[in-house]
């Protein structure tokens, strides 16, 4: 046992039935809430009235007030009563997950979760959030109605990252009961490795469907030699914009140093020895040949993906490398 569970055995305990606890929860994108998977236990407030009513009750039967029994019974009454709608309030709820949008490590990935009121009763002051962060986001879901909710977390891990438990509580309508439950999404998020901030510039020599050395300014600089159709992926600076106002078609810059000239990215370019580091490199090498509308390529170790342009392409080389 290490030293922090020697001086804490009890909170290690709870910690350790906490999570056996959560581990048994079904994985789902979409949980309807019931009887079942909702759980209600006394706020510090609601423990304060029943001892406060507790108090009520002994002075009147000493005392034999009437008055005394009236007020207890009421506020007593009254709390029962807000026990019931407190627990309705969660109580046939359905919450959707919207599948989350990938993200660069050390950002925030945000979901959001529709929640969906199949009833004409309105629901209040109802809060959702990340279970591990207790950020609480509240809304208000009208009769037969849905209301959306965007929940954020800071992801540090590359690669493919569950979504963490979020939690689902109300404190309606009196403060004196927690309603709440735990909800384990199937879903994840793909986390792309971090950019180097500042990343040397790209490899000096770039291949070339010739099998010859260029200079990479050649690429950058190369002067329109036609027209072509458009084709989905295309930069948007190299669109000829002119004849598209005239004519209503897309068409594209077809450069001679473009169609000739690609970067073939490796970890071997990178000059660098530890593996995440190198990952980094090539993630702002992959963002800047994009920007400048070159044709890149990427290879990692065994796997390889030819040289090519456009937002699918892009798109393909961050997630080799967020797997990688």
């Amino acid at each position: 046992m290490t030293p922090a569970l020697l001086l804490h055995p009890l909170r290690y305990l709870r910690a350790a039935l906490a999570k056996w606890w959560q581990s048994r929860l079904p994985l789902k994108d979409t949980l309807t809430l019931n009887q079942h998977n909702v759980y209600i236990l006394p706020t510090g407030a609601g423990w304060m009235l029943a001892a406060t009513l507790l108090v009520l009750l002994v002075s009147s039967i000493n005392y034999q007030l009437n008055l005394g029994y009236l007020l207890t019974f009421l506020l007593g009454g009254s709390a029962l009563v807000a026990m019931h709608v407190s627990h309705a309030t969660l109580r046939g709820l359905t919450l959707s997950l919207v599948a989350p949008e990938a993200v660069f490590m050390g950002a925030t990935a945000n979901i959001s979760v529709n929640l969906h009121n199949p009833n004409r009763r309105p629901r209040h002051a109802i809060g959702l959030c990340v279970h591990a962060t207790q950020q609480w986001a509240y809304t208000d879901v009208g009769g037969t109605g849905s209301s959306n909710v965007v929940l954020g977390w800071q992801v540090m891990r590359r690669g493919l990252e569950p979504v963490p438990m979020l939690s689902a509580q109300t404190l309606f309508p009196m403060g004196t009961f927690r309603v709440w439950t735990l909800w384990r999404p199937a879903a994840q998020v793909l986390v792309y490795p971090a950019p180097e901030g500042t990343p040397p510039p790209l490899p000096q020599q770039p291949t070339q469907s010739g099998g010859t050395e260029a200079s990479p300014q050649l690429a950058q600089r190369g002067e329109p030699d036609g027209l072509r159709v458009y084709r989905r992926g295309d930069a948007l600076k190299n669109i000829f914009w002119k004849k598209a106002a005239k004519t209503g078609e897309l068409v594209s810059r077809d450069s001679l140093a473009m169609r000739q000239h690609a970067y073939l990215l490796d970890r071997l370019h990178t000059g660098l020895s530890h593996p995440e580091q190198q990952l980094s490199r090539l993630c702002a090498w992959v963002l800047l040949a994009d920007r400048m509308g070159l044709r890149f390529g990427l290879k990692l170790g065994t796997q390889e993906i030819a040289p090519d342009t456009g937002p699918a392409h892009l798109q393909r080389c961050l997630r080799a490398l967020a797997l990688a």
